[in-house]
């Protein structure tokens, strides 16, 4: 095969990505392609300039936290209308020992009649 030939470039490129080739296959768990974090990105990128608008730097940086939760709620299929309506009366009262509890991926919701009575 010639170098320059589009199957001579195809072969450089998976002896010169081999190590991760065999990682890849060694990891089951692993995507192939990073489509997850190029979608993820997209938001940032789509929102930029809605962000303009945010009011000021610390306007700013309230809606980047928000904006985090709920693509932390969605990669964890948690609802997140259904997250903040329980988590944000809870923090209130929430020792600081168990906040680790309250992050999407370990969120478990209160039953209804515990919800109530905290509200």
């Amino acid at each position: 095969m010639l170098p320059e030939s589009a199957i001579g470039k195809a072969i450089a490129y998976a002896l010169n990505h081999w190590k991760a080739l065999v990682l890849y296959t060694e990891h089951g768990f692993l995507d192939i392609d990073n489509n997850a974090a190029e979608q993820q990105l997209r938001r940032v990128a789509v929102g930029r300039n809605n962000w303009t608008f945010a009011g000021s730097d610390a306007g700013g940086r309230r809606a980047a936290i928000l904006y985090s939760l709920v693509a932390t709620c969605e990669r964890h299929e948690v609802d997140p209308f259904e997250y903040f309506c329980d988590v944000l009366p809870r923090l209130a009262t929430c020792p600081s020992s168990k906040i680790a509890e309250l992050v999407p991926p370990n969120w478990k919701p209160l039953p209804r009649a515990e919800a109530k009575d905290t509200a």
